[in-house]
C-alpha cells in the first residue's frame, strides 16, 4: 500500500500546527497553565504548562502519523488491506486532521478565545464518525482496519455484512452526535457519543456472530 498521502496529509497538519504554536508562542508568558482536556461539562479539567501545551499536540501528531503508515506491513492480511487502501487513508487522514482541530482548539483556549469545545469537538469526533461510517463497507477482511470480531475474521459473508450495517451505524453515531452537541448541554453529547458507540459495538458483536453461525463456508474458531 502507498502510504505516502497519509504522510503528507500528517507533514501538512504538523506544519499548520508548529506555525499556530509559534504565533501563540510570543503572546503567552512561559509557566501559563494552558487548558489541555476538557471534562463531559464541556469545563476544562485539566491543564499544562503553555510551552508543554503548544508542542504536545504537534509532537503526538508526528508520531501517530508514521506509525499509521506503516501499520498495514505488519498486516497477515496486509493484500486485502492494500485492496482497501482508499478506506485507510481516508479514516487515518481524518484521524491526524481531527488532531490538527484539536490543537486549535488549544491554542483558542490558551489565547482566551471564546470557543465551546463541546461544539468544536462535536463537529470533528461527529466528522470523523461520518468518515469511518462512509468507507467502512467498502474494506476487506484485515486485522488492523474495521470491526475485527472472531467471527467476522473466520467469514468472508460476516465481514461484509457486518460491514454494511455498521457504516449506517456510524454514520448515525457521528450525525447525531455532531447535532447533540449544538442543541443540547454538553452532559447530554457526551452520553449520547457514548451510548452510540456502546449499542453500536453491541448489535455489531452480535450480528456478526449471528452471520457467522449462518455461513456455511465460515471457519471453525
Amino acid at each position: 500500500m502507498n502510504t505516502r498521502p497519509l504522510l503528507v496529509t500528517t507533514g501538512v497538519v504538523v506544519v499548520l500546527q508548529l506555525l499556530l504554536s509559534a504565533w501563540a508562542w510570543v503572546q503567552l508568558p512561559a509557566g501559563v497553565p494552558v487548558p489541555i482536556h476538557w471534562g463531559i461539562n464541556g469545563q476544562p479539567d485539566g491543564y499544562a504548562d503553555a510551552r508543554l501545551a503548544l508542542l504536545l499536540t504537534p509532537a503526538m501528531t508526528l508520531v501517530i502519523g508514521p506509525l499509521l503508515a506503516v501499520v498495514p506491513r505488519f498486516d497477515p492480511r496486509r493484500e486485502n488491506l492494500a485492496r482497501s487502501a482508499t478506506a485507510y487513508l481516508w479514516i487515518t487522514g481524518s484521524a491526524i486532521v481531527l488532531m490538527g482541530g484539536v490543537h486549535l482548539l488549544v491554542i483558542l483556549a490558551a489565547l482566551d478565545v471564546l470557543v465551546d469545545p463541546t461544539r468544536f469537538l462535536g463537529v470533528g469526533v461527529g466528522a470523523l464518525f461520518v468518515v469511518i461510517g462512509n468507507f467502512l463497507g467498502k474494506t476487506r477482511s484485515s486485522w488492523f482496519l474495521g470491526i475485527r470480531t472472531p467471527w467476522t475474521l473466520s467469514s468472508d459473508r460476516s465481514w461484509t455484512q457486518t460491514h454494511r450495517v455498521g457504516a449506517y451505524l456510524f454514520m448515525a453515531v457521528g450525525i447525531v452526535s455532531a447535532l447533540t452537541s449544538f442543541l443540547f448541554p454538553p452532559e447530554v453529547f457526551f452520553w449520547v457519543l457514548m451510548a452510540g458507540l456502546i449499542g453500536s459495538v453491541v448489535i455489531l458483536f452480535v450480528y456478526s456472530y449471528l452471520v457467522w453461525r449462518d455461513d456455511p463456508e465460515h471457519r471453525t474458531l
